[in-house]
């Protein structure tokens, strides 16, 4: 269906198949082979309270196809969804930080993996700057996080060390980007796509991060099977919807720790007998990522019930 769309120009009426690599204003942009076009989707989805998401495979009906506009006529079955950020059909997600300037939010950075980890998303982290690192920061990272179930990245958009990597844990997928502003995020993908596709901002020396720059969601293409979504930059997540008794959970290296727990249910944070602590204290857990623990915990318990 693809190949008939490219040898002929006056398919008004067909409907094809494709996949919505971009949403803005009420506008979609769907692929279809080599071919882009621009959509409206029909009101029975807003009847029907279904939206349609940038990674969306869709049906689509030609309108012109000489001027590239088309009408999205149905959604097909997504294999997964994320809320934040909205994408459908998302493989993995990729969260950048930089190992300085600035300095990392290992609670924010914790906050996504858990987030992801409750969406059934695999997560990869990715520290930016390595050509900074004159404090040894990325040693101390991959020990940190050695044991929290992600694979770690460490990068340099500047010098392009660590590149190749990537984009070999990129093929084939779709990968959702995410990441706060001024850790390089735009750069990196400007490199990954081998041209300046995505506006960069200049870091702000005075308060130390990056102004907003990227405006709206896309699937940006690295090749022919992988694309990557680009979301605007964060500060801050919260745990929708999710109980503090499930929190350990997305905590991996707790899991062979739990036998040693006096009690079962254990929280983990002021029983007399807990393997966790007592690992924490031992150093086969990160303090870091216990602490982030602790926090988001405290938070979840305090959080009011509507």
């Amino acid at each position: 269906m693809q190949n008939r769309l490219k040898q002929d120009r006056n398919l008004r009426g067909e409907v094809v198949s494709g996949k919505i690599v971009k949403g803005i204003a009420g506008f979609y942009y769907v692929v279809i082979g080599e071919e882009l076009y621009e959509c409206k989707a029909k009101g029975v989805f807003r009847k029907d309270h279904r939206k349609p998401l940038v990674g969306d495979l869709v049906e689509m009906e030609v309108i012109d196809a000489e001027k590239k506009i088309g009408n999205i006529r149905e959604l097909l079955p997504r294999k997964s969804e994320l809320i934040r950020p909205a994408v459908a059909n998302v493989d993995q997600a990729l969260v950048i930080f930089a190992l300085t300037r600035p300095s990392p939010n290992l609670n924010l950075l914790d906050r996504f993996l858990v987030m992801m980890g409750r969406q059934g998303i695999p997560c990869l982290i990715c520290f930016n700057k390595l050509d900074l690192d004159e404090e040894g920061l990325a040693k101390k990272y991959k020990k940190e996080y050695k044991e929290c179930g992600n694979p770690l990245l460490f990068v340099s958009a500047h010098e392009g060390e660590g590149l190749e990597e990537l984009r070999e844990r990129l093929k084939g997928k779709i990968t959702a980007v995410a990441g706060p502003s001024g850790v390089g995020k735009s750069s990196l993908i400007n490199l990954l796509l081998g041209k300046r596709t995505m506006e960069t901002g200049e870091l702000s020396e005075k308060i130390d991060r990056g102004k907003h720059t990227t405006r709206h969601s896309e699937l940006l293409q690295i090749d022919r099977d992988s694309f990557i979504f680009d979301t605007p930059g964060f500060s801050s997540l919260e745990l929708f919807e999710m109980k503090k008794e499930e929190l350990s959970g997305y905590y991996p290296e707790f899991e062979k720790h739990l036998g040693e727990c006096r009690f079962g249910g254990c929280s983990h944070l002021t029983e007399p007998v807990c393997g966790v602590k007592n690992a924490v204290e031992l150093g086969d857990i990160s303090r870091i990522r216990y602490e982030n623990y602790r926090l988001l915990y405290e938070e979840l318990k305090n959080k009011k019930q509507y």
